[in-house]
């Protein structure tokens, strides 16, 4: 490749080299169909400009053979010259699908984080909430935040109310002394997730991706608490803020639901709730270095959730979940796991190998710690201090950064190790993580 300064001479040459490549290409593909006559002709002007070539002709001598066995190619050359338009870009797609193909599945791969059990290592889906109509974006605000924080048009929530009355949210207790905003429809990665809001005894819905859950967005909206949700939403309902009733459902129907008050009333047709949801951040993932090098404790790995044997593995019909997660490794074949909160202890000590664990381990930097029994009976492994887990053989132990608020090995136990695909190299999306 010759670039802009190069002489006239230098790109002639090229040139030539060029047109005998696709000169050479067409005689060996076509000779067979090719009257006698014109086969004579090709190969004739083919060794003149070869010739000439060789013995480093004038540039005009070039141009005018290169012209000649230009004009024999139109004649001979049937599908392989001239080609039309539509044939180029044909080829060009299929050449670029190959090899976007194969980079894909040997070098790197694009990966989204989906929920925030790596917060604040990796942002899954968040959501920036309005206390206030006013406080809204407009459009031009609205497309700098696309850009930058990946807040897309089609999630921005706005739910208004058809009655007034108090607002109250729907939860339900959890192990510990918490609670959670009360689901509607099934936890299968898949079903959007459909919440309701109360008010005057009638359901409003929030509808929101399958991945994301409302709880910090009640607490942020409802209840200026900072900290693990399902702990600030479990206070408030021991302070008494809970009361049982029937609820009218969207549908018609009726449902007994216990019910969270927030002190806050709204008008007919009033803004219930306002938020957008942020896309989780958007990662490039090395899947050629783990085909070299073994994993090693405190890398964020990736791997595939089809073959690991667990209910939460499944989905509302039964059929096994095969996923990409991302989580942090922190148990290898035949390394001993026990957590005394906060801290991770592998093999008796204190875990090293990652600066979230020693973060983890202060509760420094909105690291909140490692936690025992976070979600009540669901979880089987590392329930309480003293609990003692060896890694299998084969097998690898993942969890996420944000102990209290990520379904991990605890949860659905080992990773098979020829399930792991990789390890995140960087985010590229959204452009606001790159910003200071």
């Amino acid at each position: 490749m010759f670039g802009p300064f190069a002489s006239v001479e230098k790109k002639t040459r090229a040139n030539a080299a060029h047109w005998l490549e696709l000169a050479q290409k067409i005689w060996q593909f076509r000779r067979d169909a090719l009257d006698r006559p014109l086969l004579l002709e090709l190969e004739t002007n083919t060794a003149a400009l070869a010739t000439l070539l060789k013995a480093r002709a004038e540039t005009a001598q070039l141009k005018s053979a290169i012209e000649t066995l230009e004009a024999t190619l139109r004649r001979t050359g049937g599908t392989h010259y001239p080609k039309s338009e539509l044939v180029e870009w044909v080829e060009f797609l299929l050449v670029a699908a190959i090899v976007i193909i194969g980079v894909r599945t040997y070098f790197v791969q694009p990966f989204q984080i989906p929920t925030n059990s790596m917060w604040p290592s990796y942002y899954g889906m968040t959501a920036t909430v309005y206390q206030n109509q006013a406080d809204e974006p407009g459009p031009l605000r609205a497309a700098l935040r696309m850009l930058t924080v990946g807040a897309r048009p089609d999630r921005f929530k706005r739910i208004n109310t058809p009655v007034a009355g108090e607002v109250l949210v729907p939860v339900r207790a959890t192990a510990g002394n918490g609670a959670t905003v009360d689901l509607t429809t099934p936890r299968d990665g898949v079903t959007p997730r459909e919440y309701h809001l109360v008010v005057g005894g009638q359901a409003v819905p929030v509808v929101v991706p399958a991945d994301f859950d409302l709880d910090a967005v009640i607490c942020a909206a409802f209840y200026s608490s900072e900290g693990v949700p399902q702990e600030v939403l479990g206070r408030q309902l021991q302070a008494g803020r809970g009361v049982e009733t029937v609820v009218r459902m969207p549908d018609g129907s009726s449902r007994p639901m216990v019910l969270l008050r927030t002190g806050k009333s709204v008008q007919a047709g009033a803004r219930l709730l306002s938020f957008d949801i942020l896309s989780g951040d958007m990662l490039m993932v090395d899947r050629f270095s783990y085909h070299f090098v073994r994993p090693k404790v405190g890398d964020g790995f990736v791997f595939r959730t089809g073959h690991i044997q667990s209910p939460f593995m499944t989905d509302a019909r039964g059929d096994q979940i095969d996923q990409y997660y991302i989580k942090r490794l922190v148990g290898t074949p035949g390394d001993t796991l026990e957590i005394r909160q906060p801290v991770l202890y592998r093999n008796g000590a204190p875990i090293t190998g990652a600066t979230s664990f020693d973060k983890e381990a202060r509760q420094v930097e909105r690291y909140p710690g490692y936690r025992n029994k976070p979600n009540g009976d669901r979880q089987i492994y590392l329930t309480a201090p003293g609990n003692i887990l060896t890694i299998p053989q084969g097998k690898y132990f993942a969890m996420g950064d944000n102990s209290p608020n990520s379904s991990d090995s605890r949860y659905w136990g080992f990773v098979p190790e020829a399930d792991v695909i990789g390890r995140p190299l960087f985010i590229y999306y959204p452009f606001a993580r790159w910003l200071p």
